[in-house]
């Protein structure tokens, strides 16, 4: 009998992935999960965006704060007119790219006039795609002029993908990564061994670190069995897995509010689930509490209503949505399944608890005639090849401003609408809530798009859960926070 897959997999990332650095340098080992199947690219815009190393390598025109306000990066401060339909901001000065170019007003206008571009087919037009044009006032000054209001710009543009890249760089930029990050690339291969070096001119600082190092491991279990064989130095963790590393001095166990989700997603145009009574049924068979419990624990995380906006976000809808295991059955029946209904539904282990998500949701909908068969699909490829093209399957998102949420991934016809669901009247409220600049009139309108979805959609969200991470014991600089609050320049390797 051949090893197990993960064993296969570890042995050859021990193999040919980890080579022990120089005791000189400062190398940061992390995974690649492959979930784009060796697709992965790094530009910013790509729909094949590889986040991680792309949040090093780029910066942002502004990051989140301590309490989820838009704070400084390369641009310093903001303002608006009257009607907040034009955006002024003041850039940061002495800011250079890798390549040694100056960064100015005229990169910023580059790159957001990018996000629309049809070729890149980007998902995040269908949040930035209020920009009208952007001008540039001055080499430190640009100013945005938007479509219709909106107040919550800022709040936009703390999106992971919003990055600044050269003017002019946009067909080179995938063979050629330029940013103004901390780190810049010095070999890149998804399916094989990654590395960045630092940035010596980064304006913040130089890193602590000389490297950070990403390796191919597909499987979640692969990549838990390298952690503690400290092959890494930071590695994502469900509830079950904790435990391994507690109470072990050669580690570090984080758990932070995180905004982050795994969900089901019922494809809205596709037999049985382009029945609305048939989706509602599926959602409404849950307990949520107890899902919460068995997955994440008790104090994992907070119960959710099918809103994938997190519970510090103002514009969050506090909904009620108990298990009807009844209310199914009827509505089933209606639907022309009084004998229940069978579902396949598509999930892997290419993020922490997307399995056991899918295991627990078959348990717990069975006693409403709901008969779930599982299909373990590979996590390589599991993004490119399965999620948005199965009818049934399981996903996972982290953490977005509720104006953001809402339009990438429900409005009708936007790239990551991963349901498919088309509701006029749904856009017709976000339309309406970007326009107004009374914060108190927005919420109403976000919160009454939040109720369609609970009654109409295609995704269940059963809850929104804590984040869990492991780190080596030696790391430093990692505050116990998501993982936008990391600034990479002051993370550290204790000698």
């Amino acid at each position: 009998m051949g090893l197990p897959y993960h064993v296969l997999v570890l042995a050859t990332a021990l193999a040919v992935g980890f080579v022990a650095p120089a005791s000189a340098e400062k190398v940061f080992r992390q995974a690649n999960d492959l979930s784009l199947g060796g697709a992965e690219d790094l530009d910013p815009l790509s729909r094949n965006t590889w986040i991680t190393p792309v949040s090093m390598i780029y910066s942002r025109l502004m990051r989140e704060g301590a309490n989820g306000e838009a704070s400084p990066e390369l641009a310093t401060s903001w303002t608006a007119n009257a009607d907040a339909t034009e955006w002024t901001l003041t850039l940061q000065p002495g800011v250079t790219f890798h390549d040694g170019s100056e960064f100015d007003a005229a990169d910023v206008a580059y790159s957001l006039g990018r996000i629309e571009d049809p070729v890149l087919e980007s998902p995040v037009a269908a949040v930035l795609g209020i920009i009208d044009r952007v001008e540039v006032v001055d080499p430190m000054t640009v100013r945005i002029i938007l479509e219709a209001p909106h107040a919550g710009l800022p709040l936009l543009l703390l999106d992971y993908r919003v990055r600044i890249i050269p003017e002019g760089s946009g067909e080179t930029i995938v063979a050629n990564p330029v940013g103004t990050g901390p780190f810049r690339i010095e070999t890149f291969d998804p399916e094989g061994t990654t590395t960045l070096v630092a940035y010596d001119g980064y304006w913040e600082g130089r890193p602590l670190l000389d490297k950070i190092q990403f390796n191919a491991i597909p499987d979640a279990e692969a990549r838990n069995q390298a952690m503690l064989a400290g092959q890494l130095d930071y590695n994502g963790l469900t509830a079950d897995q904790a435990p391994l590393f507690a109470d072990n001095p050669a580690f570090q166990v984080q758990a932070f509010p995180s905004g982050a989700w795994n969900g089901l997603v019922l494809r809205t145009d596709t037999a049985p689930f382009d029945d609305p009574r048939v989706r509602r049924a599926l959602r409404i068979a849950v307990d949520r509490e107890a899902m919460l419990n068995l997955l994440e624990g008790p104090q994992g995380g907070v119960v959710g209503c099918d809103t994938p906006v997190n519970a510090s976000d103002p514009f969050r809808a506090n909904l009620n949505c108990p298990q009807d295991i009844e209310g199914a059955k009827a509505l089933l029946a209606e639907a022309g399944y009084p004998d229940g209904i069978d579902i396949e539904l598509f999930t892997s282990d290419v993020s922490p608890g997307m399995v056991r998500f899918a295991e627990v949701y078959q348990a717990q909908v069975a006693p409403a005639g709901i008969r779930v068969a599982i299909t373990l699909s590979p996590s390589d490829g599991y993004w490119s090849d399965v999620w948005m093209k199965e009818p049934a399957v399981i996903t996972s998102w982290d953490n977005r401003p509720a104006d953001q949420f809402l339009n990438e991934i429900f409005r009708s016809g936007v790239p990551n609408n991963e349901t498919f669901y088309a509701n006029p009247e749904f856009d017709a409220l976000l339309d309406q809530a970007r326009s107004t600049v009374d914060m108190a009139a927005a919420r109403d309108l976000y919160v009454r798009a939040q109720q369609i979805i609970y009654d109409d959609g295609g995704v269940l969200i059963p809850f929104l859960k804590n984040g869990r991470r492991v780190l080596s014991a030696n790391v430093t600089g990692i505050p116990v926070n998501k993982e936008e609050f990391i600034r990479w320049h002051l993370v550290d390797l204790a000698q």
